[in-house]
């Protein structure tokens, strides 16, 4: 016989099933699972607090499940599926750079984790931001960090500073895709809930408004399954109206702080350098914004990137501080320094700049915080992450 014939025919007749994920399913899935497979509906609280709060990785871990069990999740395809960390690149500062691979195996989307943050939460009205702003709050707890979380591989929105842009998008994440990014770094850190202070922004690689469904599903399983605070997250839109419309309707103990990507003084600009400013101009999003029933003393958060001789001038600071009070809305201003990328034509603001920005604004009676780049180094600075995979 032909050898080569005989290996096609075998690889014809094999039948492999696909693999079947646990990571993903909420608590009423999971017991919904254990009762199609004649257990009691109790072992589904199990797997969910195995999967999200012990964050174990393999069946063949889940201690609490009785091994028999775990043996006939195993044969019939299921496994925990949880995201994986494929690859690390660690900063100067600490900063961690991470190549997260997805699901499916065949991709990867960059998240990052900040020890003691960016300074990002300052003035924003929440225990997250009060601790920013305290001294005290640096030394109570163990240990404090930011997660910086992607919604998608790539983006769409084509911001013209960020090296994201130059990606275009490659697809969506799905919630577990989201979440799980979470609870790997969390595992990766050994982060204690309720110990350690951990704050979430979803300002990693691609526009959570355009991904909405799978974004807030990751916020609700973290919320709810990993006993994460919604008040210690915040999401970063670049101004997709409907998305906002749509959280504007989220009932407050499941949604997240809210960051409009501002970065521009007045449409003529913002159009230049964010194309999506074109179809929802700055006043369409702050009429949006308006419609958000903000929780007592929280601030939206307008971030701005300091572009070099762009967007850096004082003449742009007294704009701003105009369209800030223009708005009506509880806010502060986060400046960026633009973080440099290869092939994006901008250039980091003079020190000066940012710092007479900030005053400027300070002065016109606008809370304005600088947040600290972090891992630049790394490419992990916002605006950087490009699924870079050189140091």
């Amino acid at each position: 016989m032909n050898p080569e014939k005989s290996q096609l025919v075998s690889l014809g007749e094999t039948n492999v099933s696909p693999r079947k994920f646990l990571f993903g399913m909420g608590r009423a899935e999971l017991a919904a699972l254990m009762k199609e497979m004649g257990e009691p509906a109790f072992r589904g609280a199990q797997l969910a607090e195995a999967l999200y709060r012990q964050r174990v990785a393999d069946i063949s871990d889940i201690t609490t499940l009785p091994k028999s069990l775990r043996e006939r999740l195993a044969a019939g395809n299921w496994t925990v599926g949880r995201p994986r960390i494929a690859q690390v690149f660690r900063s100067v500062d600490g900063t961690e750079r991470y190549l997260v691979e997805g699901q499916s195996g065949t991709d990867t989307v960059e998240t990052v984790w900040m020890p003691e943050g960016d300074e990002g939460e300052s003035g924003d009205g929440s225990d997250a931001g009060d601790e920013e702003l305290s001294p005290a709050g640096r030394t109570s707890h163990r240990t404090r960090a930011t997660i910086c979380i992607s919604s998608q591989v790539g983006c769409a929105v084509n911001c013209q500073f960020c090296l994201t842009a130059r990606l275009g998008l490659q697809r969506n994440l799905s919630a577990a895709e989201i979440a799980g990014q979470v609870i790997a770094v969390l595992d990766r850190h050994a982060v204690e809930i309720g110990r350690d202070r951990l704050n979430l922004v979803f300002m990693g690689m691609g526009e959570p408004f355009l991904n909405y469904e799978s974004f807030m599903a990751a916020v609700r399983m973290l919320v709810e399954e990993a006993d994460l605070s919604p008040q210690r997250m915040t999401v970063s839109t670049s101004g997709i109206v409907p998305g906002i419309q749509k959280f504007a309707l989220e009932p407050p103990e499941l949604r997240p702080k809210l960051a409009i990507s501002l970065n521009a003084p007045n449409d003529d600009v913002r159009s230049q350098i964010m194309p999506i400013n074109r179809k929802w101009p700055i006043e369409t999003v702050v009429d949006a914004v308006r419609g958000i029933r903000l929780r007592p003393r929280e601030r939206v958060t307008f971030e701005y990137v300091l572009l070099g001789g762009v967007t850096d001038r004082p003449e742009h600071a007294r704009e701003v501080a105009r369209l800030v009070r223009r708005t009506g809305l509880p806010a502060k201003v986060n400046l960026i320094a633009w973080n440099p990328g290869p092939g994006v034509p901008y250039s980091t603001p003079d020190p000066n700049a940012a710092d007479n920005f900030k005053r400027s604004l300070a002065g016109e009676g606008i809370a304005a915080y600088l947040r600290r780049p972090r891992g630049r180094d790394i490419y992990a600075a916002c605006g950087q992450l490009k699924r870079t995979v050189e140091q």
